[in-house]
């Protein structure tokens, strides 16, 4: 798969799908200043090149529990390997392999503590987790963002 770099326009283009995935064709055209078949070409090399995965959603469900958990890695079990087994368990939303103290962070979320505690205890018990730090995600605060690079400054 090759890639080719990213022009504005291609950038803007992420920029208004990050903010309403389901923007018509035409309203993209518009917002870019070009023509409909040109946003609809541009989406299908995004595509094929990895750059978007896939097309979703957000929300939240009243009193779900939302978690963030740090995890450490004990040799010789791979990073990868564990991450993959973790992304397995019901409830896992998100795997990412991070630097630092811990090698993998994941956001969880569920129905109540109950399931929470569930999948915590499922990550903990995968061959090579050596250590857990869990954090309840109490409030989130949807930020506007950009990539590229205007908007908030710190």
């Amino acid at each position: 798969m090759q890639r080719t770099s990213l022009d504005k326009t291609d950038l803007r283009l992420l920029e208004l799908l990050k903010r309403n995935a389901r923007m018509s064709y035409a309203r993209l055209a518009e917002e870019l200043g070009i023509s409909e078949s040109a946003v609809r070409k541009r989406l299908r090399k995004l595509m094929k090149q990895g750059i978007i995965k896939r097309f979703t959603i957000e929300y939240v469900l009243p009193n779900e529990v939302r978690a963030a958990i740090l995890v450490k890695v004990a040799p010789p079990k791979p990073v990868p390997k564990v991450s993959e087994e973790i992304s397995r368990i019901e409830g896992v939303e998100t795997v990412y392999e991070v630097t630092g103290e811990n090698d993998i962070l994941v956001l969880l979320r569920g129905p109540n503590i109950g399931f929470v505690n569930k999948c915590i205890d499922r990550i903990r018990s995968i061959s090579g987790v050596a250590s857990t730090n869990t954090m309840i995600i109490l409030k989130s605060w949807a930020l506007p963002t950009s990539i590229l690079g205007e908007g908030r400054q710190p």
